[in-house]
């Protein structure tokens, strides 16, 4: 026999069971790691990580080999794998609950048996991902918080020792860790797990795997498939389908609009059988929503009344009211059923059947109504709930998910602003510039007909010629831009009511020079009738107010004017003309009409006994409604009013000002800088900046904390920061410490990380800059700060100081 030789190979895993069949067998199962000392002809010998004692041989077949690092110590070889320690922990984690796992299945645990083998089954997806060695560093990061979460969780649950670590999710080693340090990260553990074992066990998170992905992602998404689209119409149709919250009686996303032909399929052909919209943005409070129902609305396209038999003389192209239908999908989305990209639910059409039915006041009351003979009419969708942002739904989907799938966001930010990924000019922010407009109602008088008018809104975005921008209105997700939108026609009406939303994409360049124009005519059912119908009516808004703020949100009534239809239409003639009602002018609105006032040569005059309202959202990553803010973004326009402007930031609203965050420390520097001579607005901007670090601490801006980062290590470049923020840090300690009130050291404290990285960047900076000059200033400063520390933590004085200490 071949002698036994020592072996470079020194560790391996057993991918078949071994038994002892003879005396120096050493028995093995799958997944054993051993420690090989020697080889000869196809055996090894050496022992098992998990029985250091027994040694013996077993076949090298058995045996698939991984790199490993050799420790001597003396005598003794210790072998350590060379994989990254959160693989390794995976291993050790996956062999540890093997064995309670197999407890659980003995002691007839059923749900704690199953729960345990999903998570170990998840474990060992993700320990392939971390080998693999494919994944970009974000992707990497992500995994193993996603990992050591799960196995912190999984220990918890089974009772087991909770694991302390540090940022980058490594074990703390306790020989090099502070017993302060592991205390506090001992109490954060277990603070996020409690957490995460309340959201686990909350009713809403019941379903299989909802609790896994749910706790971990901020962003949910509703995947919608509409398999078809049965009902006797006879004319093309208009499909809007959206998210419909009967609490608050609105819809809360942009729609998504399918364009049905004539002949029952869809217009455009390669549609069919890949109507398909992911709904996204959706947050936890979303979740929470005590009901939440998909909605659609079915427009038909063609004559006024269905009734009157096809001839030239009929005017068709009018946007009328079908019908709608319902679906309650509460369940749904709070995981208390199963969703399922195959299984196809009906949802029956309630049709239009009183010419005073408007589409939004019969949503209202079907949520609330029982079933209805709908004779086979409806759409048959399928529903499923994704986890996570949009990347990563693709990814994780590509079956549903691909690039010709809709996107339809939420009327709204997110409850998690994510942000975005462009470049130097932008580090933060998802970058949006989207004007959500309703149509919510109006009243409009007969005038010289003898019955109700069929009134038609047309909207258009116009400039300050009033030319109309092209292509900039979309009615919804999955539909092509238009330069016009022509709203439905309800049939003699006074009082209409439309609750239409459409989104406005203007580029933020022209949005200062733009205003929505609203036309507003009688249709008729007549063809030749209708064409001789001039526009009787027009309402304009300037999407920005004249301090450079955008168009507030909310509902703005409107001024309707009249005049000769090509006036109505010459912004020359209105756009010097108020374009809202205040109250007390809706008040004094009680004649027929009169001219504007202070415009008596204006061709136009006021329409009194009409009315018209709007409602605007606006999601902008560069526009803000927040005068303070504006003012101190632009600060050197009006430095007199900047003292103001500094105090007022506190009270800005955090996703505005998350929402300029590179922009607002501009700002902030560069009045730092441009003041290097005094200390007047020192503490300000100190003040300032606190509150800034402390918004991206917030939940809901944590993913700013890398945009943060970021902005330190490549945009910063105040060089002479770190005096001014090191004179008002000390400042603020020496005064607790001499016992006298000092309200923004609290909230200091909480931001200190990121102010002493401010410092050192700037120093680093300066250095650069000047050769390494001032040194001995620096450290002295620097001393002097923490001497100041600990004479705050050495004083015996209550009160103030001791809320400090």
């Amino acid at each position: 026999m071949a002698p036994w030789l020592p072996t470079k190979e020194k560790c391996g895993v057993a991918v078949w069971n071994f038994p002892r069949t003879k005396e120096h067998h050493l028995p093995l199962q799958i997944g054993e790691m051993v420690h090989i000392l020697q080889a000869s002809e196809g055996w090894y010998c050496g022992y098992s990580l998990r029985n250091r004692a027994a040694r013996g041989i077993f076949p090298a077949s058995l045996i698939r080999l991984k790199g490993a690092v050799v420790e001597q110590r003396g005598a003794e070889e210790s072998v350590v794998p060379a994989e990254m320690p959160t693989v390794q922990e995976i291993t050790t984690t996956l062999r540890e609950w093997g064995t309670i796992w197999k407890q659980l299945y003995v002691a007839g645990q059923t749900e704690r048996y199953g729960q345990v083998k999903r998570m170990m089954q998840e474990l060992m997806e993700q320990r392939s991902q971390l080998l693999s060695g494919t994944l970009p560093k974000d992707q990497l990061l992500r995994l193993r918080k996603e990992v050591t979460g799960k196995m912190d969780y999984g220990n918890k649950i089974l009772a087991l020792d909770l694991v302390v670590r540090d940022e980058d999710e490594n074990i703390l080693d306790p020989d090099r860790t502070s017993v302060i340090s592991l205390f506090q990260a001992h109490r954060r553990a277990a603070q996020t797990l409690t957490q995460r074992i309340q959201e686990e066990t909350s009713p809403q998170q019941k379903a299989p795997g909802h609790g896994i992905h749910g706790a971990a992602s901020p962003s949910h998404n509703l995947y919608l498939c509409v398999r078809n689209f049965v009902c006797h119409i006879g004319e093309e149709a208009q499909l809007f389908m959206a998210l419909y919250d009967p609490g608050e009686q609105r819809i809360i996303s942009e729609n998504y609009v399918i364009r049905w032909a004539s002949t029952g399929v869809p217009q455009d052909i390669e549609l069919l059988n890949n109507l398909k919209v992911v709904f996204t943005d959706l947050g936890s409070t979303d979740l929470k929503r005590e009901r939440l129902f998909l909605v659609c609305q079915i427009i038909r396209v063609g004559r006024m009344d269905l009734r009157d038999s096809h001839s030239r003389k009929l005017s068709t192209g009018l946007r009328r009211p079908f019908g709608i239908s319902v679906m309650d999908i509460t369940d749904i989305t709070k995981g208390t059923c199963d969703s399922d990209e195959d299984k196809q639910h009906f949802i029956p059409v309630h049709l239009v059947a009183a010419d005073g039915d408007f589409l939004h006041n019969m949503i209202r009351k079907a949520v609330e109504g029982k079933d209805i003979n709908h004779k086979g009419q409806g759409l048959w969708v399928s529903l499923k709930m994704l986890w996570g942002d949009l990347s990563q739904v693709r990814k994780d989907h590509p079956h549903l998910v691909d690039r010709s799938t809709a996107v339809a966001r939420k009327l709204g930010y997110p409850e998690v602003i994510m942000p975005g990924k462009h470049g130097r000019d932008k580090p933060g922010g998802d970058v949006r510039n989207d004007i959500y407009l309703t149509l919510v109602q109006g009243e409009f008088d007969k005038g010289n007909k003898k019955t109700q008018k069929n009134v038609e809104v047309t909207v258009c975005v116009c400039d300050e010629a009033g030319n109309v921008v092209q292509n900039v209105i979309h009615a919804g997700a999955g539909d092509s831009p238009t330069s016009h939108y022509r709203s439905v026609v309800y049939y003699q009406q006074r009082h209409q009511r439309w609750m239409e939303t459409l989104k406005i994409a203007v580029p933020i360049e022209d949005v200062h020079r733009t205003h929505l124009r609203f036309t507003f005519r009688h249709r008729s059912s007549s063809d030749s009738k209708d064409r001789s119908e001039r526009i009787f009516s027009m309402a304009f808004v300037r999407l920005m107010r004249p301090d450079g703020t955008t168009l507030r949100d909310g509902e703005h009534d409107l001024v309707l004017y009249k005049g000769d239809s090509k006036k109505l239409e010459d912004a020359s003639a209105y756009l010097s003309l108020p374009s809202e009602r205040n109250l007390s002018e809706s008040k004094l609105l009680s004649g027929s009409s009169f001219r504007v006032s202070g415009a008596t040569s204006s061709p136009l005059t006021v329409s009194a006994r009409d009315s018209f309202q709007i409602s605007t959202l606006i999601c902008s990553t560069k526009l803000t409604q927040n005068v303070n803010l504006l003012g101190l973004l632009k600060w050197r326009s009006k430095p007199s009013l900047l003292c103001g402007n500094l105090q007022k930031l506190m009270n800005v609203d955090g996703g505005e000002v998350i929402k300029f965050l590179q922009d607002t420390l501009d700002a902030l520097f560069s009045i730092m800088m441009e003041h290097s001579e005094t200390d007047v607005y020192d503490t300000l901007v100190f003040d300032a900046l606190v509150f800034i670090v402390r918004l991206v601490a917030d939940r809901k801006f944590q993913h700013f904390n890398t945009v943060l980062e970021a902005y330190i290590r490549q945009h910063f470049s105040a060089t002479l920061a770190y005096k001014k923020l090191l004179s008002v840090l000390t400042q603020y300690v020496e005064q607790a410490g001499r016992g006298e009130p000092c309200d923004p050291l609290p909230r200091t404290f909480k931001a200190l990380e990121y102010i002493f990285k401010f410092i050192v960047r700037s120093r680093h900076l300066f250095a650069q800059l000047y050769e390494g000059k001032e040194v001995a200033e620096f450290q002295r400063s620097l001393q002097r700060f923490f001497l100041a520390l600990n004479q705050l933590m050495q004083s015996p004085l209550e009160g103030p100081t001791l809320l400090s200490q």
